[in-house]
């Protein structure tokens, strides 16, 4: 279905005095054949203004493209309630033998370690089972960093909380197709982060399993990262090779300065296109393993029925 958005001009005056003025501003709305009376109500409440007297709009035009999150504009949903139904959206890569994830690292080895040909001498006629083994490094697939991946001290994924990658109200910054690798402050601003999960959609997984996908990817900067930290987010994920610009020399200021602050990140997300940019759950639970810091996840989102 088509989402549209509007642009206009706006000058708005104050019951208790003082006006304000804003070109070239844009808002979700529900239809292309929205009034201005809406969109004007949908501008002041974007902004949360109190004693608004006169609003006016000028230079009005709605157009088709996907809704940005504006708040408690049609899309925001943020203050729905948890709930058990709604549909699922799958967010994590295949796992396949040999699987190349970040430069550098093996691919994983899958193999049976008892097959159903052997498992018939242990069981009943017609009985039969296949155990499998698999040797890879933490960082496979789609994966969770916990903090005790950067920090010695830090939580191990046996350690980490559910409550801190499980059902979490989410909210969507959506940079893909903008031309910027940098996912900076300002795509994130106009964001409720506090207590939610906060997943970055560059667009960077469309060259997963391509040599490119580890080239020029995109990324969170420090200053993002640090008012993510800042303000309260419980988790944040990407659909790219690292949370950090890895062609940007040995630092890794997004996981420092994340982890540090037992926000878990999330790596190699997929299919993010398919979220709204609120209104939606996100889980990704690694298994409780000690004294690892990474581990493939099975990473979904939960969006509401309406």
């Amino acid at each position: 279905m088509a989402e549209y958005r509007a642009s206009f001009d706006a000058s708005i005056s104050f019951s208790n005095g003082g006006d304000l003025t804003a070109r070239g501003f844009r808002v979700d709305v529900p239809s292309p054949d929205v009034g201005e009376a809406e969109i004007a109500a949908l501008f002041v409440a974007s902004l949360g203004l109190l004693m608004t007297d006169t609003v006016r709009l000028d230079h009005v035009e709605v157009f088709a493209e996907p809704h940005k999150g504006t708040r408690r504009g049609p899309s925001d949903r943020s203050g729905s309630a948890p709930g058990a139904g709604g549909r699922l959206v799958e967010l994590s890569h295949v796992i396949r033998a040999g699987l190349i994830t970040y430069p550098g690292l093996p691919g994983p080895e899958l193999r049976p370690y008892l097959t159903r040909e052997q498992s018939r001498e242990s069981y009943a006629p017609g009985t039969e089972f296949q155990i499998d083994a698999i040797t890879m490094v933490g960082n496979t697939g789609t994966y969770l960093d916990s903090p005790f991946h950067r920090y010695a001290e830090g939580l191990d994924l046996a350690a980490l909380p559910l409550e801190s990658c499980v059902e979490l109200s989410a909210v969507l910054a959506r940079t893909a197709g903008s031309g910027f690798r940098a996912v900076d402050v300002g795509a994130l601003a106009a964001l409720d982060v506090a207590g939610r999960a906060v997943l970055l959609h560059t667009g960077g997984d469309a060259a997963w399993g391509h040599a490119g996908y580890a080239t020029e990817a995109p990324y969170l900067t420090e200053a993002g990262a640090r008012w993510l930290a800042e303000r309260g987010a419980r988790l944040v994920g990407i659909d790219s090779v690292s949370i950090d610009d890895i062609q940007g020399g040995g630092r890794r200021p997004a996981h420092s300065i994340l982890l540090r602050a037992v926000i878990p990140v999330v790596e190699h997300l997929t299919g993010l296109g398919q979220l709204p940019p609120t209104g939606f759950r996100f889980t990704a639970a690694p298994i409780p393993l000690a004294g690892f810091g990474s581990f493939p996840t099975r990473a979904y989102a939960t969006i509401p029925e309406p």
